[in-house]
């Protein structure tokens, strides 16, 4: 089960519907705040792909949750934008909030600079920033158990 984790297109619908298009064994697609108008505008050209999205701190009015658990290939994944648990300065309000719901894999954006983690058993990403020059996102590879995760730039 491959998962694309993209944040922070901040209106740049054109990157993110790019980047999904080039993205095709991707089965699920998370969004993790900060764009929430691209992220569902862009769900109307992907039918056959799943879609799981937060809200971010600059998503004012929109009525997806702050928060999103969900269990996908049997990995328990804890999904925020990161602002509500201070991401930009310490990453251990993240970490305890995965751990209290069990999660295998902690996702944040907020920072808009792509990161990953493995501490003491959880999985932590930022897939970084879609909008703007650094245009990075994340893969996450969920295979026989086992968890494979990286970054990378986005070029145009």
């Amino acid at each position: 089960m491959q998962i694309l984790v993209v944040s922070d297109s901040h209106g740049d619908f054109n990157t993110l519907n790019k980047l999904i298009r080039t993205k095709p064994k991707a089965e699920v697609v998370i969004f993790c705040g900060d764009g929430v108008e691209d992220f569902m505008e862009v769900k109307k050209n992907y039918p056959d792909k799943m879609f799981i999205g937060v809200r971010g701190n600059c998503d004012w009015g929109s009525q997806l949750p702050n928060i999103e658990i969900v269990t996908i290939a049997g990995k328990k994944i804890y999904i925020t934008h990161g602002h509500i648990q201070n991401v930009k300065y310490y990453l251990d309000g993240l970490k305890n909030a995965a751990r209290e719901q069990n999660a295998d894999i902690a996702l944040y954006g907020h920072t808009h600079e792509a990161n990953i983690e493995h501490d003491d058993g959880l999985w932590i990403m930022n897939p970084g920033c879609v909008h703007r020059s650094e245009r990075s996102y994340g893969l996450i590879d969920i295979q026989n158990g086992e968890i494979l995760m990286n970054t990378a730039i986005f070029p145009l």
